[in-house]
This record gives C-alpha cells, structure tokens and sequence, in this order.
C-alpha cells in the first residue's frame, strides 16, 4: 500500500527559480516545505509564496515536526546550522527516510564550519541517501562517507528563459555581463578589472555589472561600465538578451564555495555562452565545458579574463558557435529531471530495510 503521507522538505527560501522545481517536485511525490527563513545565496531573493503546501518555521521547530509521524520522509539542505541536525534528528525518532540535499563541495573554514564538521560528516554517513547539486558535490559527500549519492540536476525554468527579452536597450554591439550579489566570492571586481584590461572600451563595447553593489542605475556609461541595479528576473533576462557573453569570475572564501551558478543556466538558455572560473560548480559539476560552450579561466584570473573577452569579441564564429552549443547542453536539465532525481533516492529509502 502506498504511504499517502507527504515528504517534508526543510529549507530556508524559495528562490524564484526553485518555484518551479518544487512544484515538480510536489507532483511527483507530495510535498511540504518547512521554510525557516535566513540568509540568501540567490541573486534574486526570495518569493512569498512558493505554490506548493508550505509552513513558516523557526529553526528550533524543525525538529518536532520532522518528528511527529506525519511524514513518510524527510530531506533538508545544507543551510540552517540547526535546522538540519534538527531535521535528521527528528526523521530519525521518526523512524522515516532522511535525504541530505547537499551543496557542497568543499569543507567550510569558519569557526562553525569547522566545529560542525564532525556532525556533518555523521549525517552524511547515516543519510539514506545525499542528493547532490552534481558530480562535484556527489564526490565530496562520498569522501565524507556518504553511502549513496543521487545527482539532481541543477535547473530553472528553461521557458521563461528562453521566451523573448527586450533587445531595445542594447547598449553597444558588443556587450559583456556580471550578474550577481556584490560580494567578493562572485568576483565582480575581477568581472571589472578584467574588463578594463582587455581594452574593449568606448562606444562599440560595453560591461553592464547587473546587481552588483549598491549603485543606482545609470543612464550613461562610465569607461564602458553599466551599472543597472537590483534586477528582477525579468530585468535579467533582458540583460542577457542584449549580452553576448555573460562572466562568472566566482571566488573561493573561506566560507564559500560557488554551489552551482544558476545564472549559467539562465544564459544558456539564451544561447549565451560563458567566461567563467574553475570556482564554478557549473564548470566542476559539467555544464560548463571549455571550447565547448563558454570558456574557463582560473579564479581571480584578470588576465586570462580580458583575453578571454578581446578572443570572443574578435571572433564572433567562436562567440556563435558556443551560445548554440550552450543551448542545446542545457535541455536536460529541467525541474523535471530535478524532481526525478529526488524521486529515485526516495523511492530507494523507501526499499532499505535501515532508512536512517
């Protein structure tokens, strides 16, 4: 007999481009969120309402509601530093399957980070199963000891897209752009220096820097940089409708460690290829592939940057060839195929005989 009890996924947003991944999710198996809220890693921000069944809680709920029998399982992500012990914890006294949505791939080398390390790699041992960002994070999870890793595929709503932006505002014939917080682990001062280094400046070229530190929009440009301001997504998609190529210069910190980058996707839906660094799960994860359908530069690399953008603006074939590249490789990977990978390790929790 089928459990008729929904799964409970622990989380801290929903970030517009997750809505749709939820909701393929929800289909598949019936699903409630539990959103504790907190710090974001999204460009974008959160939504209000994710259109799927979902509660607000604080971290130190998480437990007793993982708890509390009304589950057939449990999964919850990496962010929360006691939300997820919490949420294994309760699946556990449960007695139902626990799945650890990982996104890392590297230690965290914080005070906490470090501290908490013997309990992650506990949980990552005693988890039914880790579902993973990509390969990269499958990896890491299984030198922490991880007994099985699924990949679900990283993914965003490949219609939205790919539908039409407005090209109207096209600042000059060649553009390049950063789009992303305005931290030092997403690089925009190597997106900026590099720009500057490759010579691509006057009326003919253009950098515009999308969300990028607190400057208002403006209406002009300043040695070629356009500075446009908090975007939503459809101010995005615009961005990259006029850009032929968009930088990912993301830096490793301490404490960070790019998890995916789902602005590639968003670009390649475009048929926009990449200039992005090796600090990028995308590039470690295989999504993005040199010479294939965007070129990878190391982190921090001004120099190698700025070559890599006077070669796609003196090539325009290469420029061409990898955007129509970058749009096929990206098809696969859809809210569905996300979905699916949740659906596999939790079908496979549901025949293991020692769930947690």
């Amino acid at each position: 007999m089928t459990d008729p009890r929904p799964v409970l996924f622990v989380t801290n947003i929903v970030a517009p481009d997750r809505v749709g991944a939820f909701a393929a999710l929800h289909a598949r198996e019936g699903l409630e969120l539990a959103l504790f809220g907190g710090r974001s890693t999204h460009f974008t921000g959160p939504v209000d309402d994710p259109g799927v069944p979902h509660r607000h809680v604080g971290q130190d709920e998480v437990g007793a509601l993982a708890a509390s029998g009304a589950y057939r399982a449990v999964v919850a992500g990496t962010a929360g530093r006691r939300a997820l012990p919490a949420a294994w914890r309760g699946a556990r006294r449960a007695g139902v399957p626990f799945l650890l949505w990982s996104a890392l791939w590297a230690p965290v080398r914080s005070a906490a980070g470090l501290a908490g390390q013997p309990l992650l790699r506990h949980i990552h041992r005693t988890a039914t199963a880790v579902v993973t960002y990509g390969p990269h994070v499958s990896a890491y999870a299984q030198a922490l000891g991880a007994r099985e890793t699924v990949v679900a595929p990283q993914a965003v709503d490949g219609a939205f897209w790919a539908a039409s932006g407005d090209a109207s505002g096209r600042p000059a014939p060649f553009v390049a752009a950063f789009l992303g917080r305005a931290d030092r682990a997403k690089g925009a001062w190597v997106a900026e220096e590099a720009w500057r280094a490759s010579g691509l400046l006057g009326a003919r070229a253009a950098l515009v820097l999308g969300g990028a530190g607190a400057d208002p929009p403006r209406p002009g440009a300043t040695g070629g940089v356009i500075r446009t301001g908090t975007l939503q997504p459809s101010g995005v998609r615009d961005v990259l409708t006029q850009s032929d190529v968009l930088l990912v210069p993301s830096l490793r910190t301490r404490t960070f460690r790019e998890p995916w980058g789902l602005v590639v996707n968003e670009a390649f839906h475009r048929g926009v290829p990449v200039v992005a660094s090796v600090e990028v799960g995308a590039v470690a994860g295989g999504l993005v592939r040199h010479e294939r359908n965007g070129l990878v530069v190391g982190a921090g690399d001004v120099a190698g940057t700025a070559t890599a953008l006077r070669r796609l603006h003196g090539e325009p074939e290469l420029l061409a060839r990898l955007g129509a590249q970058a749009r096929e490789d990206v098809a696969p990977y859809t809210h569905d195929a996300w979905a699916a990978g949740f659906s596999r390790a939790l079908t496979r929790g549901a025949a293991s005989r020692n769930p947690c």
